[in-house]
């Protein structure tokens, strides 16, 4: 089991209060002993003042009465008698009558004349001065420990605030910048290497944003230059005899100008100018119109209606292209399945196919890859939120079951298709444009998921994309349930009769 990683705040609140303790150490010890080596050194030089004057009182027979004197005490130090056997005088910490003194001897004939000197008040001045050299070190420590914590967690603020922005940048909120995230913004002047990285990232940010927006006017003028000609080449191809040439360049015809569409929306939606038009309407209809209104085998399978708050054109968008997609890439049967799940029944709808998958990876949430295909959808995030067998947007998917806070059941509807399923890219960052790496697949412009993913961050709804376990893409919508009508109204604006 890993240890949780202790954040930058407390690495460098600890780093702080180390060295201060090591620093303290050293000079408390230090101290003791430049005091210890004074102090013992002042009783010792009294003592052996003393002795010098017992041996001359000694010599002369002379009383020794005011010296503390004594000739082979039975307490004296064997080191310190030892030496004296030496023929040498020395001193020596001991115990004389229970108490601490300060022992000093020397010869004096065939004896050992010793003086001592009381030593208990020196001990315990050195007591007292380790004592408070060990307070001092304890306060200076937390003093310090304290100014460590305050600077390292402004440090700290300030760098999560920095990395915060680069999430949203990374999310595709490109208008994030670190010079306006209040407590945590860059001071003018400011010279300190976290500002330098603020300043550089608000820099990329920046350029980011310009260059995308440059392609993104560039792909809307290309397209809306593209349009007009367009138009009138396919109304002069009508002309042309009919035959397989003129089937063929109408075909070719025809895609181009869907791709020109595809681009012209996607710039819609790249410039955050789209807003829906809500209205209540009966899921179950609208959806089974959709799928009809393509004229494709597929089957809709309704388990339990409802009524969503949505944009009805929106919403045909986003489930056409879902079926077109399955169809195009996948393999039939392309089923597409309606639920307002409860407590129990069947797993919510979407799009779906039975191949052999990649596993059951869930994406949502703000622009799954950042920017979509380059740009950034200004409808901010996709409600469902980047999940992976996770919850998904205030509620659970339990057993194929999306329940909002509180249980409330959420209308639900899934793609799915039996082909190979969606590649690990696509799952692991959205759709792109322009990118269809999916071997066996089919080809494409990869437009189809991506406007699909720009109109449901439109609609506010979550889009989520994985595989089903036994093989098969499936695509799963979860949209917003209606406000039940007020009593006595037997409907609401827009709504489609059951």
């Amino acid at each position: 089991m890993t240890r949780p990683a202790l954040s930058l705040r407390w690495k460098i609140a600890l780093t702080v209060t180390a060295v201060c303790c090591a620093v303290a150490a050293v000079l408390g010890v230090l101290v003791h002993n430049a005091v210890a080596r004074q102090t013992v050194g002042q009783v010792r030089k009294e003592t052996l003042s003393d002795l010098d004057d017992a041996l001359d009182l000694y010599e002369y027979g002379t009383s020794r009465e005011g010296l503390n004197s004594v000739l082979d005490p039975g307490e004296l130090p064997v080191p310190l008698r030892t030496l004296v056997h030496h023929d040498r005088r020395g001193s020596m910490v001991g115990i004389y009558h229970g108490q601490r003194v300060m022992w000093t001897a020397a010869p004096a004939g065939d004896q050992v004349m010793a003086v001592w000197s009381p030593y208990e008040n020196t001990r315990r001045s050195l007591e007292n001065l380790d004592t408070a050299i060990f307070g001092s070190a304890v306060l200076a420590a937390t003093a310090v420990a304290l100014a460590g914590l305050f600077l390292a967690h402004r440090i700290s603020r300030r760098l999560s605030t920095t990395a915060a922005v680069a999430r949203r940048i990374t999310a595709g909120d490109l208008d994030a910048r670190v010079g306006t995230e209040g407590e945590g913004r860059t001071r003018t002047g400011a010279t300190d290497e976290v500002a330098a990285v603020a300043a550089a990232l608000d820099s990329v940010a920046g350029s980011l944003q310009g260059r995308l927006q440059a392609e993104q006017r560039f792909t809307a003028d290309v397209a809306h230059e593209l349009r007009t000609p367009l138009t009138g080449i396919l109304a002069s191809a009508e002309l042309l005899p009919e035959g397989r040439p003129k089937e063929m360049i109408n075909d070719r015809l025809r895609a181009l100008h869907r791709l020109t569409e595809d681009l012209l929306e996607i710039s819609r939606l790249d410039s955050g100018a789209e807003h829906p038009d809500l209205a209540s309407y009966e899921l179950g209809t609208l959806v089974r119109r959709s799928v009809e209104g393509l004229g494709l085998d597929t089957e809709v399978r309704i388990v339990r209606d409802g009524v969503v708050r949505t944009d009805r054109r929106r919403l045909d968008r986003i489930l056409c292209n879902l079926v077109l997609n399955a169809h195009r890439h996948g393999r039939p049967p392309v089923v597409v399945t309606v639920d307002v799940p409860g407590g129990a029944g069947p797993g919510g709808g979407g799009a779906h196919d039975d191949g052999p998958g990649v596993g059951g990876s869930v994406v949502g949430g703000p622009m799954v890859g950042g920017p979509v295909g380059g740009g950034a959808f200004a409808g901010g995030p996709v409600a469902g939120g980047p999940v992976a067998g996770g919850p998904v947007a205030g509620g659970p998917v339990a057993g194929g079951h999306f329940l909002d806070e509180g249980s409330v059941p959420v209308p639900v509807v899934e793609v799915r298709d039996h082909g190979p399923g969606f590649p690990d890219e696509l799952l692991h960052r959205g759709p792109q444009r322009f990118r269809t790496d999916a071997p066996g697949r089919g080809k494409g412009h990869g437009l189809g998921l991506t406007i699909a993913v720009g109109q449901a961050a439109v609609l506010g709804i979550g889009l989520l994309f994985t595989n089903a376990p036994d093989g098969g893409a499936r695509a799963v919508l979860r949209l917003t349930p209606a406000t039940p009508p007020p009593p006595g109204r037997a409907g609401s604006p827009g709504r489609t009769p059951g």
